[in-house]
């Protein structure tokens, strides 16, 4: 329904039963896999895809990415970044345990996860050592 019906291609489909993460998006701001989400089950809610998190590519985990040159192949950056992007929502100072616990099964063929991990840092304006940056 996102990619072929709303055009929205930023979300990808991935593995199809929930187990990758490339399809992460917002419901009601919890991240979601929608790959194997109903439709029917979001009627009346809110649903955030990676277009609708800053149109205009200012938003500072988006920012932080292409800081930390995070993209190798991209297929599954979408789907990181909207697991951040709750993450941020409901702790806006994760401790690596928590950005770590957020982002468990999303994967990345690449393996970039420690430049994930540093961009989410930076986008809360945290450094490598835990301090305010």
């Amino acid at each position: 329904m996102i990619r072929e019906n709303l055009g929205l291609t930023g979300t990808k489909f991935g593995c199809g039963m929930a187990l990758c993460g490339a399809c992460t998006v917002l419901v009601d701001g919890k991240a979601t896999r929608s790959c194997i989400l109903p439709v029917s089950s979001v009627v009346g809610k809110s649903i955030t895809t990676i277009e609708g998190l800053s149109p205009d590519g200012s938003h500072p985990l988006r920012q932080a990415w292409i800081s930390q040159d995070v993209s190798q192949c991209g297929y599954c950056q979408s789907g990181h970044i909207m697991a951040a992007a709750a993450l941020l929502a409901q702790k806006h100072v994760p401790s690596d345990a928590d950005i770590d616990g957020a982002l468990n099964g999303n994967l990345c063929r690449c393996g970039t996860y420690q430049r994930i991990r540093q961009a989410v840092r930076q986008a809360t304006g945290m450094t490598a050592e835990g301090g305010r940056s």
